[in-house]
């Protein structure tokens, strides 16, 4: 027995022009066309197209039945995947949430919001580097912690480090050597200043995986021109690198690194 479109379609309780996108995207094929072009189903057309509704009434999305369908995934796993999607789903908008709610604050104090805030959850562009160096905690941990903070506390933060930015150029303009007692209350400055970051190596007191920080830090603020310009050019962010190494020397004297990191979780509008 073959059922038409509409015949399958009355019986199914969908319309045909849901049945015509199943075709379309290759969920569901007919079992035959005819030389008048009427599509046809036959039972095994049907079993397959019941197999679909029983998945999409488990509130599973076209994608992954086609997947379940594909690779015999078991429903229970599909279900897993499911509550795995909803969920990536509901953190990305409980994060834009918090960002539109900053957004409002800010005009409610009469301050610019930070559009790095204003735009999380909308452009993770933070989010699939620092995972991929650091995992999945480090990236939700600090992203969680800076989006906790009311924004009276984010522009302290935020402060904080302009002012350390600014007192590393002093210095180096000054002819500072990195070894001097002035360098070097710099660097612990800059290493509690990014201490205070949840999920960090330095927050976590792991000192192996500070050390490996510290030194891409260091490698990056050199390296990368964004941040070469944050200290004055490059020659100031090897200022800033080479006080970093010294202050490595003697505070984590025999450390020795098996990991090379190189760049530490970001924090929006923080100059690093």
């Amino acid at each position: 027995m073959e059922w038409l479109v509409h015949e399958l379609a009355s019986r199914a309780g969908i319309s045909t022009r849901t049945l015509r996108h199943y075709d379309a995207i290759g969920l569901l094929t007919p079992t035959r066309v005819g030389t008048n072009g009427y599509r046809r189903y036959g039972p095994d057309a049907v079993a397959r197209l019941q197999r679909i509704l029983l998945l999409r009434d488990l509130g599973l999305g076209l994608p992954v039945i086609a997947a379940v369908l594909a690779e015999e995934i078991d429903e229970l796993q599909a279900l897993s995947r499911h509550i795995a999607e909803l969920e990536a789903s509901r953190a990305r908008t409980e994060r834009r949430i918090r960002a539109v709610e900053h957004t409002l604050e800010a005009r409610r104090q009469g301050v610019e919001p930070c559009p790095d805030i204003m735009l999380d959850g909308f452009n993770d562009r933070y989010e699939e580097e620092v995972v991929a160096r650091w995992g999945e905690r480090a990236y939700r941990v600090s992203n969680e912690w800076w989006h906790s903070l009311p924004l009276s506390q984010q522009r302290t933060w935020k402060d904080r480090g302009d002012d350390l930015v600014a007192d590393w150029i002093s210095a180096w303009r000054e002819g500072t050597a990195p070894d001097s007692p002035v360098a070097q209350e710099l660097a612990a400055r800059h290493v509690g200043w990014l201490g205070t970051i949840p999920g960090t190596p330095l927050h976590d007191d792991d000192q192996l995986g500070s050390v490996a920080m510290l030194r891409g830090l260091g490698a990056m603020y050199v390296g990368d021109p964004r941040f070469a310009r944050t200290y004055g050019g490059r020659d100031g962010a090897r200022f800033v690198r080479d006080a970093l190494e010294e202050y490595l020397r003697t505070a984590y004297e025999g450390a020795s690194p098996e990991r090379a990191v190189t760049r530490a979780p970001g924090t929006p509008c923080s100059g690093g």
